[in-house]
């Protein structure tokens, strides 16, 4: 196995934060390593490091000679002068089809104007842009950060087919978990500046997590048990001054002075809203054009008050303009919005509201309200930012101190606080981690209110929507029940029109061939039976060392990868064994015949 960098005891502060302590990582030839963790731990400082942008204050980086790395930051930067294709060039693998390939991978991930000054794209058109060159490189290190940003879901499909046939190696940051599930063979999570390993995709790897969470907790339930026998003992006075009773005392220092195994922090939210009337939104026949381009027209709904709708189509369709003009912040071109008198909206923008840097976070979410009701109570700016992630002394620093996860994040809160009854979502799953985006499906399943969301996160689409509309080319939308995958079901096949017109088959006559074993089949069906045995008994060994291996995390991890291995290898084996017994069963029936 060829091993493509190291980075061995690694770590980083900023200002009094630790991000990274001690630790270490290895990216080997054909990894699909995904890193996850609540915002503002330090993921993209590690990606940064291992990328030779940043330095570690300790540890160091060991890449391998000659490796060919590309780096897709979370937000490009770009120099003025140089056109998009003439920028994506400057990354591109020598060659003289480096133009093709560029001009191919760009309009792959819709930039269509590639004589335009790179300077003037939007924010989401850099990100495609940097994800173009980082393509176009032919990189054996692929270091991205969160690539599926700003990418319509046909094009997160593409960019899945891409990476599954990569051949080099991967690490990303991504908050798209069907895309962690599909691509990772290896999760790595950041937490309290640790690094946790697991030979997993994102389902296996939540398996894994739960195990050791489980494993800490009764470790730490069984110290905390020995404590206070302990602690009773000294209490009551040794009754001698023996060796006995001074091991006794020092056993009782030794279990004081072990850390405590912190549980990890989750967010919870409340699910907050005002009282909503029969009445919410109607849409009569709108319609919106922009430069002469209708994005939609003839749309008309009636919004429920438990209503779950989701948005999608391509970039640039017109998405967020419905949006905006649904909750009234843009008017139609065509048609009318009436809105209930009980009606309250939250809007979480894509974009996000303009935030000073110079401001308290409380101070922030203050301005919004000083405390707040939920089902549990009242409660206090201070305790919602507690929820959110947000402890007391990251609480009194300032907006401009915090990363773009944590600003989202912010945001997010101050949408809710703001008590809405129905919630507008554009793009809310972009710069959120995994675990924020988790509680927030889970704070809208409670949400009284009605929810329409544009997102490309497949599985937010999957989680949060009841109803889907889908943009198509004449700007009409049409509507879909269920979520994205029941979505991709039920659209019509693109290909279909472009189909050709089926053959007449021509008869052929066949001759009857006579069954039988190969050689090679006939050695096979003869020892099979026992090779299944062996393979079910190696797997309940397995298992049953795995219980015994319970309190060792190390061991459990190693047990869980020969375990998965076995599985596998009993399935293709027991496969094999219908099909040999399947044959052997017809040739009998046809000798007897």
């Amino acid at each position: 196995m060829t091993v493509y960098l190291t980075a061995e005891a690694i770590s980083k502060s900023y200002s009094e934060k630790t991000l990274l302590e001690n630790v270490s990582l290895t990216v080997n030839e054909g990894d699909r390593i995904g890193l996850i963790g609540v915002n503002g731990t330090g993921k993209s400082t590690l990606l940064k490091i291992l990328a030779g942008l940043e330095t570690p204050d300790s540890g160091s980086v060991t890449r391998m000679t000659g490796l060919r790395t590309a780096y897709l930051p979370q937000n490009p930067e770009f120099t003025q002068g140089l056109s998009v294709l003439r920028q994506t060039m400057l990354h591109a693998a020598s060659g003289d089809s480096a133009e093709y390939e560029c001009r191919a991978l760009l309009t792959r991930l819709g930039l269509r104007d590639l004589d335009q000054d790179v300077s003037q794209l939007s924010g989401g058109q850099k990100k495609r842009a940097a994800l173009a060159a980082a393509l176009a490189g032919h990189a054996r290190l692929l270091i991205l950060d969160e690539p599926t940003n700003h990418i319509d879901m046909d094009t997160v499909l593409w960019l899945e087919d891409f990476l599954a046939k990569f051949n080099g190696a991967v690490v990303m940051i991504t908050h798209d978990r069907y895309f962690l599930e599909r691509i990772s063979n290896r999760i790595v999570e950041l937490q309290n500046g640790s690094l946790y390993q697991y030979p997993a995709n994102y389902s296996k790897y939540l398996e894994l997590k739960a195990q050791r969470e489980e494993m800490q907790a009764a470790s730490e339930r069984k110290r905390q048990a020995l404590l206070k026998k302990e602690l009773a003992w000294i209490q009551r006075g040794a009754r001698a001054r023996g060796t006995k009773a001074q091991f006794r005392i020092n056993r009782f220092e030794e279990l004081s002075s072990q850390p405590v195994q912190e549980q990890e922090e989750t967010l919870t939210l409340s699910a907050l809203s005002s009282r909503l009337g029969k009445k919410v939104i109607e849409a009569e026949a709108i319609g919106k054009s922009y430069d002469g381009r209708s994005l939609f027209h003839d749309f008309s709904y009636l919004l429920a008050r438990r209503d779950r709708l989701g948005v999608i189509g391509p970039n640039g369709c017109g998405k967020s303009t419905l949006l905006r003009v649904l909750a009234g912040r843009l008017a139609p071109d065509e048609g009318k919005v009436v809105c209930g008198e009980t009606v309250r909206i939250g809007f979480f923008s894509q974009e996000g509201q303009e935030l000073n840097p110079s401001q308290r976070v409380i101070d922030f979410i203050r301005d919004t309200a000083e405390r707040i009701e939920t089902p549990e109570g009242t409660v206090s700016a201070s305790q919602m930012l507690e929820r959110f992630l947000f402890p007391a002394a990251l609480q009194y620093t300032t907006i401009g101190r915090l990363s773009g996860g944590e600003r989202r994040r912010l945001q997010l809160l101050n949408v809710l606080m703001q008590a809405p009854n129905v919630l507008f979502l554009d793009e809310p799953t972009n710069d959120l981690d995994v675990e924020t985006l988790a509680i927030l499906e889970d704070y809208l399943d409670a949400f009284p209110g009605a929810v329409i969301a544009v997102s490309h996160d497949r599985y937010f689409m999957d989680r949060v929507a009841a109803h889907t509309f889908a943009f198509e080319e004449d700007g009409t939308l049409r509507q879909y029940l269920g979520g994205y995958s029941d979505y991709l079901a039920a659209r019509p096949d693109p290909t279909a029109d472009r189909a050709e017109t089926p053959r007449p088959k021509q008869e052929r006559r066949r001759t009857a061939q006579k069954l039988k074993f190969t050689f090679r089949e006939q050695r096979e069906f003869e020892t099979i039976d026992d090779e299944v045995a062996e393979l079910e008994e190696k797997c309940a060994a397995l298992l049953r060392e795995m219980e015994q291996a319970a309190s060792d995390y190390g061991r459990l991890q190693e047990l869980s990868r020969e375990k998965e291995e076995a599985d596998r290898a009993l399935e293709e084996k027991t496969e094999r064994w219908i099909y040999l017994h399947d044959l052997e069963e017809k040739i009998r029936a046809q000798e007897e015949g």
